[in-house]
């Protein structure tokens, strides 16, 4: 007999549980030998050895998703379920609504804890059909929407089914006037902390080792915009995150450094733009220069679409509120 404590740190111990502690219960079902109880802000999982070590896997994947989305759905369980009963994880079990035999439609990518990236919104669910259907997607919403973990999702997704032979994730680092010469530290060390939210995504996505390796052979690379000027990116998915931060130009470079058989995901939120009063963002003004162009696409995410604590969606809406308010005065 065995047990062990999971802790709950940064996620609602109610999200992980279920109603009622119904995702405990799916769990305790599925391994009759083993008791899942809730206890405050920590899990008791006890019982044979080898299923406890399953559903304590199980129990730490679900605070995974509780605190990086604020909510547990049930096909959630049953996809993680599937996968420690050793089924085909392209293959995980239905969720609500979908017909048995059939592969949850919602379900992007498989992480590297065995658990699954899914769409959750309206507006997610358009950013992955863009993607499937055009080489260049725009997606454009506030911050909490999960645009960044969904690109990264998608990209990872690509290389896994070597639609793709790399991965190229980049940022405008304007904060740090870009150049980031007066910073310490070697270039890697300056740069991280403005491209530390793609390593976090990636991290959640791939085990360690081989991220560590494909990061040293170049099949992922994590780079300041500045620097992708003169290089041309063929059989890539690449994604400009915070493009909002991009000037005109900087926006034009990027774009013009696809190559053959690769896809671009541009993503920001034109509403928290980074640059100088006197430079123009280069999301805003794209949109005007680009649209009806066939092969690109632009998805619209809004306040109905943010997947973190449930307080966002107020403070998006409050602060747009205020904004308004100051236009009109």
């Amino acid at each position: 007999m065995t047990e062990t404590l999971i802790p709950i740190e940064k996620a609602e111990p109610a999200v992980v549980f279920g109603m009622q502690d119904r995702h405990l219960a799916k769990l305790e079902a599925a391994y009759p030998g083993v008791r899942v109880t809730a206890r405050g802000h920590e899990v008791k999982v006890s019982g044979s050895d080898g299923e406890v070590l399953s559903v304590s896997r199980i129990v730490r994947e679900l605070v995974t998703i509780a605190t990086r989305t604020g909510q547990v759905h049930e096909s959630d369980v049953n996809a993680l379920l599937a996968i420690a009963k050793g089924r085909e994880p392209r293959d995980p079990l239905p969720g609500p609504g979908v017909p048995a035999g059939q592969s949850d439609p919602d379900v992007i990518l498989h992480t590297a804890g065995g658990g699954v990236v899914r769409v959750k919104t309206d507006g997610q669910r358009r950013m992955v059909e863009a993607a499937a259907k055009h080489d260049v997607v725009f997606a454009i919403g506030p911050a909490g929407t999960g645009k960044t973990y969904t690109a990264v999702a998608l990209a990872v997704k690509a290389l896994k089914e070597r639609k793709v032979k790399r991965i190229v994730l980049v940022r405008p680092a304007v904060e740090a006037g870009e150049s980031l010469g007066f910073l310490p530290g070697d270039l890697k060390e300056k740069i991280d902390p403005y491209l530390r939210p793609l390593y976090d995504a990636l991290e959640e996505m791939i085990e360690h080792e081989r991220l560590e390796l494909n990061l040293t052979r170049n099949v992922i690379e994590i780079a300041p915009l500045a620097y992708m000027r003169g290089r041309t990116l063929n059989h890539a998915f690449v994604i400009l995150d915070e493009a909002q931060n991009a000037t005109v130009s900087q926006m034009k470079m990027f774009l013009t450094r696809l190559g053959a058989e690769s896809k671009a995901l541009i993503t920001g939120d034109i509403t928290q733009t980074d640059l100088p009063k006197k430079n123009q963002s280069g999301l805003v003004s794209i949109q005007g220069i680009l649209d009806g162009i066939e092969g690109i696409n632009f998805t619209f995410l809004d306040q109905s679409d943010v997947v973190r604590h449930k307080l966002v969606r107020d403070i998006i809406e409050a602060y747009e509120k205020y904004e308004d308010g100051q236009t009109a005065v």
